[in-house]
């Protein structure tokens, strides 16, 4: 019965109420880049579409196919990506790991509301699809970085 209960703290309020409110679910027309990435043990989706003025994100879109932990860390990200660098969105993509494999913090703002996910640090097999979206978008900054100086 612990393992039960220990699942629903795990699904807490707040990551229901992020995972049913996900920013930017609009594919973009036209993107600097996209990515699409699976995680291969729970089947969770993410595909990543960008646009890049400046050196940030200045459009986003996104098409989300993950459990609710997934779904919780594209909201974080999908709230957070406008006006972020490539630089920020990497360091956010190892914070995350770290915060997940190894007990450290939640990233830095403004990815700190990744901070939801804490208690999902003892659900290995969840990790992969949380970490989709900020994997996905930093390939796909990495991608439109290229392509604009190609």
């Amino acid at each position: 019965m612990s393992g039960e209960n220990d699942l629903i703290k795990l699904y807490s309020g707040r990551i229901l109420s992020l995972a049913a409110d996900i920013p930017h679910l609009d594919r973009l027309d036209h993107p600097d880049a996209t990515v699409k990435k699976r995680s291969p043990l729970c089947g969770s989706t993410i595909t990543v579409d960008l646009n890049v003025q400046d050196g940030k994100v200045s459009d986003f879109g996104q098409d989300v196919k993950a459990c609710a932990l997934g779904q919780a860390s594209a909201s974080v990200v999908g709230s957070a990506i406008i006006g972020a660098t490539r630089a920020q969105v990497e360091t956010a993509r190892d914070q995350l790991a770290a915060m997940l494999k190894k007990g450290g913090p939640a990233p830095d703002a403004p990815f700190n509301g990744l901070e939801v996910l804490i208690p999902a640090r003892d659900y290995k097999n969840r990790h992969a699809s949380i970490m989709l979206a900020l994997e996905a978008t930093a390939e796909a900054l990495e991608q439109a970085e290229q392509a604009n100086c190609a």
